[in-house]
């Protein structure tokens, strides 16, 4: 579900972000919620550190040799993660 909303921003600002959604061919309103969900993911990281305590935590796990190229698969898990973003 999708709330509607008003927000105050600087004229200038508003329009050049306008500009840049649609040269990137999205939706203003979906770049918002992009722009919002990294900012939370960053707060949400914080907010786990600050529950989890002081302690810091290692992963230890063993490296893998891949049996072939990888960059066809970064390049295609990169752009999957793009589409997804972007709503395509």
């Amino acid at each position: 579900m999708r709330k509607k909303t008003s927000i105050y921003v600087d004229e200038e600002l508003w329009e050049r972000f306008k500009r840049h959604a649609a040269a990137r061919g999205v939706e203003v309103s979906r770049l918002l919620e992009e722009l919002m969900m990294e900012e939370l993911g960053d707060y949400l990281d914080e907010l786990l550190g600050e529950l989890s305590g002081p302690e810091s935590y290692e992963l230890d796990f063993e490296p893998v040799e891949p049996s072939g190229p990888v960059g066809p698969i970064v390049r295609e898990m990169r752009d999957e993660r793009g589409r997804s973003l972007l709503g395509q």
